[in-house]
């Protein structure tokens, strides 16, 4: 809005010239991370006052880790405040004729709309279910796959007359037709392997990026400021993907596919750090509010989104190792359980809990402990992805 704006004042009045700063991409991007941030300040007590006079607290299950007891009563669907933060400065600051920002903010918003029904039913309705899985995972898979279907042609092509067209040869072709070759899957560190995926494959690998990081994030989002500070430098990284990809020069000398119109995300993804940090102030131990499925589904959503747009959702899972690990944490100790229940009659764990945060716990890490390191590992992991930028 702000840009359109500078332009419409810059021709008003040619001398004007001091407003040729908003057209950077960079300045743009600085300026929204820290409107985020002062956003998220400034509102954070008032959005924790009313979440605390609303009586909307983090219930606490009796066979978890019983230190977190403590917690209970805590004010959650503090994410609210992060999208509130994140919505706001990204609108501010971004170009309105972008269409991947306005596909993110939706995949965002979408999600968050499924986590807030979710911690409605469980904190304000008291009821210990929340939103079915199923019924959660349905609602998942439909704005994924809607997203994984956008995404199939808008990455392929420059505009929408070129995407319309492009959509027109595939049906044409009887559902057949290839996609471009920056539409393959890259391999990072080996910047001339690449695999064609064809539309079909595309909206498959689309789909269980955005909905598999939307639920491993939301995951990992089980002690204080554990999964943020993660999202933080994940979104960061991903920024400076956005905008090499977005750049026509520093594409072609880094051997990567370029996406006209993908560096807009920059704002976006920097309006994420900015919203991100604001909420840790909060969120640090120990915590004043808790993000609750309402930041976690939408800031996963939109971090696989993002990564699906510039084409490292395999970086992506580098970078977000500790997501991974902890929703990999999940699902092995619940198929062993139910391997070996069915077998011996008996289910048997493999962690001492899951996810992965509380088997530490269990054994006898401080929670201060495990989110630092998982920090520390996080940091060490999106370093280890910005080096696929130079090294191939």
């Amino acid at each position: 809005m702000l840009l359109s704006l500078a332009l419409w004042l810059q021709g008003l009045n040619p001398d004007w010239g001091f407003l040729r700063v908003f057209q950077y991409l960079t300045f743009r991007a600085v300026m929204a991370a820290m409107t985020a941030l002062l956003i998220g300040l400034v509102l954070g007590p008032f959005v924790i006052r009313k979440l605390t006079e609303l009586k909307i607290g983090q219930p606490i299950r009796e066979y978890g880790v019983q230190a977190h007891l403590a917690k209970r009563g805590t004010p959650t669907m503090g994410g609210a405040l992060i999208l509130l933060s994140l919505g706001i400065s990204t609108m501010l600051w971004f170009d309105w004729a972008n269409r991947f920002v306005w596909i993110v903010m939706i995949v965002t918003l979408g999600f968050g709309a499924i986590g807030w029904v979710d911690d409605w039913r469980k904190v304000v309705l008291k009821d210990p279910e929340g939103m079915p899985s199923g019924q959660k995972y349905f609602w998942q898979s439909i704005i994924g796959l809607i997203a994984a279907l956008y995404l199939a042609f808008n990455v392929s092509e420059v505009n929408t007359l070129r995407v319309i067209q492009l959509f027109i040869d595939w049906v044409a072709s009887g559902f057949s037709a290839d996609l471009p070759p920056k539409a393959d899957l890259i391999v990072p560190f080996f910047k001339t392997v690449s695999y064609p995926l064809g539309v079909w494959g595309f909206i498959v690998l689309t789909y269980i990026v955005i909905v598999g990081t939307s639920n491993a994030v939301n995951l990992t989002d089980g002690l204080d400021g554990l999964a943020i500070m993660p999202v933080v430098m994940v979104s960061a990284a991903l920024g400076i993907f956005a905008y090499v990809t977005g750049n026509a020069v520093f594409a072609k000398y880094l051997l990567l596919p370029h996406i006209p119109g993908a560096g807009e995300l920059l704002i976006f993804c920097a309006a994420m750090s900015g919203a991100g940090l604001a909420f840790l102030w909060f969120n640090a131990y120990p915590a004043q509010v808790f993000m609750g499925d309402v930041g976690a589904l939408a800031l996963g959503g939109a971090l696989g989104t993002i990564a699906v747009i510039v084409r490292q959702e395999i970086v992506l899972a580098f970078m977000g190792g500790v997501f991974v690990l902890e929703a990999l944490s999940v699902m092995v100790q619940v198929s062993y359980f139910k391997y070996t229940k069915k077998k011996y009659g008996e289910g048997r764990r493999i962690l001492l809990m899951a996810p992965l945060h509380h088997h530490f716990e269990k054994s006898g890490w401080k929670e201060t402990q495990v989110v630092v390191r998982f920090w520390i590992i996080t940091m060490l992991l999106c370093l280890l992805g910005l080096s696929s930028l130079k090294l191939r």
